[in-house]
Formats: C-alpha cells, sequence, structure tokens
C-alpha cells in the first residue's frame, strides 16, 4: 500500500476530505513562531471514542492510520483528527511566555477486566466505552465487542511489573468455571499449546456451553464433529475433560501440520485442513473462516501477515 504524504497541509487536505463540517482541525500557529514538530493525531470517531495514532492519511474514499507497526483502516466515520504537538522545554516556554495547545491525550486504565454476560473474562491493556459496546486494546491491537455480550467491566489494580507474558496469561482470563479453567491449563502443558488460545478457541465455539451443538452437528465446547471426535478417541463430546483433551490435541496437530502458524491452525479448525491445503497453504476465501481466523487472531494477538505466507491474515477491519 503507497501512502499519501502526511506533511501538516495534505493531512489537514485529507482530514477536511473526510466528510462534513464536523471534522475539525487545530488552528494554525501565530506566524511569528516557530512552527512545532507533530509527533502524532488524535482521532475522534463520530461516537465520540478517541484514540492516538501516529500517521492518518486518506485512500480512496477510506481513511487509515499507523499505529507503531499495525496499519489499520478507521472502521466508521471520523468526527476530528487533531496534531500533537512536541511540547517546548518548560524555560523555552518561560522566555515566549506563549501558550501552545496539545491535544488532549486519551484516558489509559491501568489495568480492566472485562465479564462477559456467559460468565467469561478477560484482561485487556486500555478500553473506551461507546454507546453500543467497548472498544479495548490488547497487546497494541484494537477490537470492538459489542454491549449485549458485556456484563460489566473492571478495573482493577494492575499486575506486578516484569512479570512474564505467559504467566500473565494464565492468570488474566478465566471461563468464570474453575474446572474448566484447570482442564484447559492442564490440557494446554500436555500438549503444548498455550492455555489462552484453547480459551480463546472455546469462547467464540460455544461461549462455554458443555452442551452446544452447532446446525452442522460439532459438539460441545470445542464443537468436535462427530468423525474427528472419534478419530481423536473422544467418547462423549459433551464431557469435559474428553472434549478439551480432544480439542487441544487437534490444535497441536495442525500446529505441527502447519509449522505454528496460529492463523492456519485457526483456519483449519474452522474448515479443515483440506482447505488450508485446497488453497496454497493459506486461509480460505470463506467469509465465515476470515471472520473466524479475524475474531480470535485479533484477540490472541496476531498482527499483520506471518512470515512465509502471502495472505494468511486477512486485514483486521477489511
Amino acid at each position: 500500500m503507497r501512502r499519501k504524504g502526511i506533511q501538516l497541509k495534505s493531512f489537514v487536505f485529507c482530514v477536511l476530505l473526510c466528510g462534513s463540517s464536523a471534522v475539525t482541525v487545530n488552528a494554525q500557529k501565530p506566524s511569528d513562531q516557530p512552527t512545532p514538530k507533530v509527533t502524532g493525531n488524535i482521532v475522534t470517531l463520530a461516537d465520540g471514542y478517541t484514540f492516538e495514532a501516529d500517521e492518518v492519511w486518506k485512500q480512496g474514499d477510506e481513511i487509515w492510520y499507523r499505529k507503531g507497526n499495525i496499519t489499520q483502516r478507521v472502521p466508521q466515520q471520523v468526527k476530528s483528527v487533531k496534531p500533537v504537538y512536541e511540547q517546548p522545554k518548560p524555560e523555552a516556554a518561560e522566555a515566549t511566555k506563549t501558550a501552545r495547545t496539545v491535544a488532549p491525550q486519551p484516558a489509559k486504565a491501568d489495568s480492566v477486566v472485562i465479564h462477559l454476560v456467559d460468565g467469561a473474562r478477560f484482561r485487556v491493556d486500555e478500553i473506551q466505552e461507546a454507546i453500543d459496546g467497548a472498544w479495548y486494546t490488547r497487546n497494541n491491537v484494537s477490537i470492538f465487542l459489542a454491549k449485549e455480550r458485556i456484563a460489566r467491566i473492571e478495573h482493577v489494580t494492575p499486575a506486578a511489573p516484569g512479570a512474564p507474558e505467559s504467566a500473565r496469561r494464565n492468570t488474566d482470563w478465566t471461563s468464570g468455571n474453575v474446572a474448566i479453567d484447570q482442564l484447559i491449563k492442564a490440557n494446554g502443558a500436555r500438549f503444548g499449546i498455550d492455555p489462552y488460545l484453547v480459551f480463546l478457541v472455546i469462547e467464540k465455539e460455544s461461549r462455554f456451553h458443555t452442551r452446544a451443538v452447532s446446525p452442522k452437528g460439532a459438539r460441545g465446547l470445542m464443537q468436535l464433529m462427530p468423525a474427528t471426535a472419534r478419530r481423536l478417541g473422544v467418547r462423549n463430546s459433551f464431557d469435559p475433560a474428553e472434549n478439551i483433551r480432544g480439542g487441544t490435541q487437534y490444535l497441536r496437530e495442525l500446529m505441527d501440520m502447519f509449522g505454528g502458524k496460529v492463523n492456519l491452525v485457526l483456519a483449519s479448525y474452522n474448515a479443515g485442513e483440506g482447505a488450508v491445503l485446497k488453497y496454497g497453504r493459506n486461509v480460505p476465501p470463506y467469509r465465515e473462516t476470515r471472520e473466524y481466523v479475524k475474531t480470535i487472531g485479533k484477540r490472541y494477538g496476531l498482527t499483520g501477515r506471518q512470515p512465509g505466507s502471502d495472505n494468511d491474515v486477512p486485514d483486521p477491519e477489511r
């Protein structure tokens, strides 16, 4: 993707093209003062959600932004984009007696836990509530969660600094059932699969309903098809212990088959490994499968394309 120029003039032009007169930018600086350096941008969406971006530009009829190494399309109408200027040294500000305006930074919560209506919960890095739900950020990836899925949002004391990510991932989520949590962790350790990934697959597949049955006949927590369950030695798919053991074993097999590429593992879990192989070890062009990979992948922290594949991971907001 070839980016447009992001000098201030081009940037203002881009913003003004975004739509309505409701889109605003900061006023021009006095001509007798040196132009301050733009260090970032504050983007405000139509629903009031605000986030910070390193760059913002217009491509066709779409607005795109970059934050760190992550590039995404803005998923809804932009209300305003305001540049953030480098703050002058205190002595310089005192000498010139000139006030410099810096766009307000979005509030950041040290630690937030989202409780879902099905009893599950997980920790996020930041959250911004909206009328129809909440935007949350985890591992530098922003995701929207619909209001009807949220039971409550809890602000908690942050974890001890320096704690390893692996330890954090085993403590900042729960299905709401201690026994199921233990089965997830035990089988994750047994088969060498990150328990947090197993947790996300179960939450997506069945929302932790042990007797869930899909229209296609998939059963239990990890929605095993009867043929797959038989191959994995699962006699009773409604038994949480057997189901989680079989589903985690299947994830292990897929990890080995696709060299640890989580996006291909997720695509195979949803559409079958045959479909992934058919399309040259890429995510099949099925809407359901791409949404499945996008949803779990973003929550797990997959960003961009993984090495060794041309289109393994669909663009996050494509």
